[in-house]
């Protein structure tokens, strides 16, 4: 038998299945909840179970703690209900407008940026568009069943091939492959569109958006969506990265900053070394944020990236320099290794 969930903010209810994820039951029933890996590695579908008890599956230690599973606190995508429940958490509005499809793709183009980035294109059948929002990813899906996530870098209303940015991983199945054997017009099939980072376009506050890598791939969509609807609110890009390639797209950046109203852009090198004769920002790039903006108690924070660095960011900026917790969104870029060791 199902049982019942209700959601303590709205009073909500959905039923889940005894064996089934909470946050799937929620998504399959249109219910907006946040999350990004679906696997237990990222964190962000994090809920606090008021009444009612989970069985939570191996995860992350980095998602959620010891100490957070003394407060009642559980990961909603591996957590399985053993009876009716009342959880809080955040709903997602608007998500659960958009439907999400299995579609085949065709590769339209191969680009590398650095040595370790690709720009992968997507070309969808003649008779397929994807609904999406700014900031969201899809998962491809490989012959074997399982699933790699890449975050769409171009912006909703872009009508050419979906964009995506490829770090290699070296030793990856996915990557390996990006980098050694694939080429245009080879067929893939993804699922999309997912995810719950994406611009909340109903606020006024400034933003600043932060990005590791090629966590830089959402935040673009993000920027480029704001400029196509003239969002005039102010737009911060700091982009950190180890050395000046890591930044495979300065030069567009720094072009926003010189034509887009409001937008400034502040990239960060942790190592760069004498090749990059860099002037520029060095160190963590979420400490350059807490130098900048000591106070962030009027922003709203969009962090992409490694998930040291998504961690890291919301722990300084939420308990140290006021940045309230529900205007810190995230995407932590896990890979299979963040649960190589789950508890």
């Amino acid at each position: 038998m199902a049982f019942n969930v209700t959601l303590r903010q709205s009073g909500r209810q959905f039923q889940v299945e005894p064996d089934e994820a909470v946050l799937l039951a929620a998504l399959r029933q249109g219910i907006g909840l946040p999350y990004g890996c679906k696997n237990g590695a990222c964190g962000s579908c994090k809920g606090t179970v008021v009444s009612g008890e989970v069985e939570q599956a191996p995860h992350s230690s980095s998602a959620l703690s010891n100490d957070e599973k003394t407060r009642g606190m559980a990961l909603l995508c591996c957590a399985t209900a053993k009876g009716d429940l009342t959880v809080d958490i955040r709903e997602v509005a608007g998500v659960g407008d958009i439907q999400v499809k299995k579609l085949p793709c065709r590769v339209n183009a191969l680009e590398r940026k650095a040595g370790d980035v690709i720009e992968l294109k997507l070309q969808l059948p003649a008779n397929e568009r994807l609904q999406y929002l700014a900031g969201q990813y899809i998962e491809f899906i490989l012959k074997d069943g399982k699933r790699r996530s890449y975050s769409m870098a171009s912006p909703p209303h872009h009508e050419g091939p979906i964009e995506l940015h490829v770090r290699h991983m070296p030793g990856g199945t996915f990557t390996d492959h990006v980098f050694g054997t694939m080429k245009e017009r080879d067929i893939l099939r993804f699922e999309g569109p997912l995810g719950t980072f994406f611009l909340r376009e109903d606020s006024e506050k400034p933003i600043v958006l932060l990005a590791s890598g090629t966590g830089f791939a959402p935040i673009k969509a993000i920027i480029e969506h704001a400029v196509f609807k003239n969002l005039n609110r102010p737009m911060t890009l700091y982009w950190g990265g180890r050395r000046k390639q890591d930044l495979y797209m300065m030069d567009m950046a720094e072009q926003w900053a010189k034509d887009v109203p409001n937008f400034s852009f502040v990239p960060v090198l942790s190592e760069p070394d004498a090749n990059d004769a860099w002037t520029g920002r060095t160190g963590f790039v979420h400490r350059a944020v807490i130098e900048d903006l000591p106070d962030l108690s009027a922003y709203q924070v969009y962090a992409c990236g490694a998930p040291v660095m998504v961690e890291s960011a919301q722990r300084d900026f939420t308990s140290h320099h006021r940045l309230p917790e529900d205007e810190f969104y995230a995407d932590s870029f896990t890979s299979a290794a963040d649960l190589a060791n789950p508890v």
